[in-house]
């Protein structure tokens, strides 16, 4: 294929966008190592010893989820429910309620599980909470992140209970509650006797995703240089050859 000799501006701008392109793909390839190394530690700890909660309550390491175990009661009849979640192709809701930490002010949100909405949509029936005081075990875990909060607080405007919502904000469930919250949740251990269904997972993006996306800037490198040899394809003399 012969080419048409091509300027200096068209070379510069085909190898910035092969690079940049490139760069992005092998950046998400880091993110895919990164999360797959993030879920054999969320794995990894469900099985691991049981820490006191003290040893976390001021901080742990992003990345990290401990397997605590912390004492205290939970706050009767305080039942918060993140709406439109999904488990084996059924919607309910994830139930969660606050825990009162011992020795502490502050309210541990506690994650208790899956629950799907009944066959008419209607909201799920919730089992009653543990009364007094008990140890409870599980991953101390970043709660879900929220993607656009549209429409705002919704809690406030709530006077009945269970509260309902759409995206879960510890700032805002704190107020609602008039008590601070630890900035992470706790995962309860898996419990065959309860009705809630707990199958955990780090609320992150997927290693699989993030091959996706490696793949299509790597095939938005490769489309730059084909482009690139398209447009300075010399085109074929159509001329009479006996003229």
């Amino acid at each position: 294929m012969r080419l048409r000799r091509p300027s200096w501006f068209s070379v510069l701008l085909t190898l910035a966008a092969i690079v940049l392109f490139a760069c992005l793909g092998i950046w998400q390839l880091h993110r895919a190592t990164y999360k797959e190394h993030l879920l054999a530690l969320f794995s990894d700890a469900a099985a691991a010893p049981l820490t006191p909660f003290a040893q976390v309550e001021h901080g742990v390491a992003d990345g990290s989820y401990p397997h605590v175990a912390v004492r205290g009661h939970f706050v009767q009849d305080r039942y918060y429910m993140l709406d439109d979640r999904t488990h084996a192709s059924r919607v309910g809701v994830e139930v969660y309620a606050p825990f009162a930490v011992a020795g502490t002010g502050r309210r541990l949100l506690v994650d208790m599980g899956f629950l799907p909405r009944a066959r008419n949509n209607a909201l799920p029936d919730l089992p009653p909470l543990a009364a007094g005081d008990i140890e409870l075990h599980g991953l101390y875990a970043r709660p879900p992140q929220p993607g656009l909060k549209l429409g705002g607080n919704a809690l406030p405007g709530q006077g009945d209970w269970p509260k309902l919502a759409i995206y879960l904000d510890l700032d805002e469930v704190g107020r609602d509650l008039g008590h601070p919250l630890f900035p992470r949740v706790l995962l309860l251990d898996p419990d065959p006797s309860t009705t809630y269904i707990r199958q955990w997972a780090p609320t992150t993006m997927p290693p699989s995703r993030h091959r996706g996306y490696a793949f299509q800037w790597f095939s938005f490198a490769v489309a730059a240089l084909v482009l690139f040899f398209v447009l300075h394809r010399r085109r074929p003399d159509k001329r009479d050859p006996h003229e």
